[in-house]
């Protein structure tokens, strides 16, 4: 970074690999179908280090997120997105050189690579350097999503360099061998490891271009048959069992005026669920991010802001409870989901009563963490008498005082009341609050 702006050197060494990219018409062709991202040429005098080539400033995207807070369809997206980027540079004379899902992007619905720096000169009879990694990466834990169990993704959290092959294949069940791709890119590349103690091969097939073809294609078919169908608990929560038809209204015309008032540039929804009330953002304008727990509840939101059209809206899976974080090398590689946070408005629609009452955090600590991430906040309210809140206080009891009093106490320390009213036909209040200090 330098002066607020990311900046990147291109060392010498890469000059011809450079020159091919820019030169062959890729880069262009990439970048004007929304598969890469365009970046401009920097005065070397802006060099990080002495010699460099070029200096190049990418645009920059507004939310880094990582593959454990995508969903189904957003991994399988990005797969595509590699697999298509390596057929375009095999027609350019170019290939990967990694295949990583970090390299991979999104802005709105839209998958985008973001390392310019990934392309090398295709050499003759050489193999697909980052054939296994696409595997680690990509294949199998879709494999595990489609076959297992969606929550199988988190497991990329511990293994940020990709999921070893035979740990995957221990929780893929049998019927996963009946695939064919799926036994020949990971089931036998699974044994090979085991029983040779040595990693896999990194290419399959020839060495050829018609046979590095035939991998990219096979690669292809095997991640365009795996599917999964969502399935969550809260996928009608909230407009149906919850309000009646004038209080799911009601909220909905305090929420937007609520964010009329805030004028946000970018919103958070925190427990969004499928996004019914992320999209009275995202409808406006607004760059929106609807985060979840539920990867079903996300899976759901993903595919609707796809069919919608929707460039402003991004689902993305996190458990507010436990958040994503600081991980790889000296904690900085990979950024906590709190230093990633640049919004203008947080919204926690529904949210705290399951803080509190299911994960025993308390109301002081949840309005910390609130004013941490964004100056203006939208949170709504669970009275004890409302059912579901109820429900909760019944199973599970009351561990630390849960009343609208302990709740506006905690968040009075730490922001200033703008607006608040009763939803309609409900036990529940919304709230408009700015942080205090702003």
């Amino acid at each position: 970074m330098r002066d607020g702006a990311l900046l990147r050197d291109v060392r010498p060494s890469y000059e011809p690999h450079y020159r091919r990219l820019m030169d062959s018409g890729l880069y262009r062709r990439l970048v004007d179908a929304r598969m890469l991202v365009p970046h401009e040429e920097e005065r070397p005098a802006t060099a990080l280090a002495a010699g460099a080539y070029k200096v190049l400033r990418p645009e920059p995207i507004s939310l880094i997120t990582y593959p454990y807070e995508w969903c189904f369809s957003q991994l399988k997206r990005a797969a595509l997105l590699t697999l298509s980027i390596e057929q375009l540079a095999m027609e350019h004379g170019m290939t990967l050189k990694d295949a990583s899902a970090f390299n991979v992007q999104f802005r709105g619905t839209n998958a985008v690579w973001i390392d310019t720096l990934s392309f090398e000169i295709y050499e003759p009879g050489a193999v697909w350097r980052p054939y296994l990694q696409f595997c680690r990466h990509f294949l199998a834990p879709l494999a595990l999503m489609a076959y297992a169990d969606p929550r199988a993704l988190q497991l990329t959290r511990a293994y940020v360099e990709g999921l070893p092959l035979d740990l995957a294949c221990s929780l893929l069940p049998l019927r996963s061998r009946l695939r064919l791709g799926l036994l020949l890119h990971l089931h036998l590349h699974s044994r090979a490891e085991r029983t040779s103690g040595l990693e896999a091969p990194k290419s399959r097939g020839g060495l050829g271009a018609q046979a590095r073809k035939g991998l990219i294609d096979g690669l292809r078919r095997t991640v365009e048959k795996l599917d999964w169908t969502p399935r969550t608990t809260w996928s009608g929560y909230g407009e149906h069992d919850t309000y009646s038809v004038e209080g799911a209204a009601h909220k909905k015309e305090l929420v937007s005026e609520y964010l009329a008032k805030a004028a946000p540039k970018e919103v958070w929804d925190l427990g969004a669920n499928i996004g019914a009330y992320s999209r009275l953002a995202s409808d406006g304008g607004t760059r929106t991010f609807a985060w979840d727990s539920d990867a079903g509840a996300v899976e759901l939101a993903y595919r609707a802001a796809l069919e919608r059209g929707d460039a402003n809206l991004l689902p993305l899976v996190l458990d507010v409870a436990n958040p994503s974080p600081a991980l790889g090398w000296a904690l900085g590689e990979r950024e906590s989901i709190k230093e990633r946070c640049r919004a203008d408005v947080v919204m926690a629609l529904a949210l705290t009563h399951h803080l509190v009452l299911g994960a025993g955090i308390p109301f002081e600590e949840i309005a910390s963490f609130f004013a941490e991430l964004a100056p203006w906040l939208i949170i709504e309210h669970v009275d004890r008498a409302d059912p579901k809140a109820a429900r909760m206080l019944a199973t599970r009891g009351e561990v630390r005082p849960y009343t609208r009093e302990a709740f506006e106490g905690a968040f009075r320390a730490k922001f200033d009341v703008v607006s608040d009213a009763g939803i309609r036909g409900s036990e529940r209040h919304l709230y408009l609050m700015r942080r205090r200090g702003r």
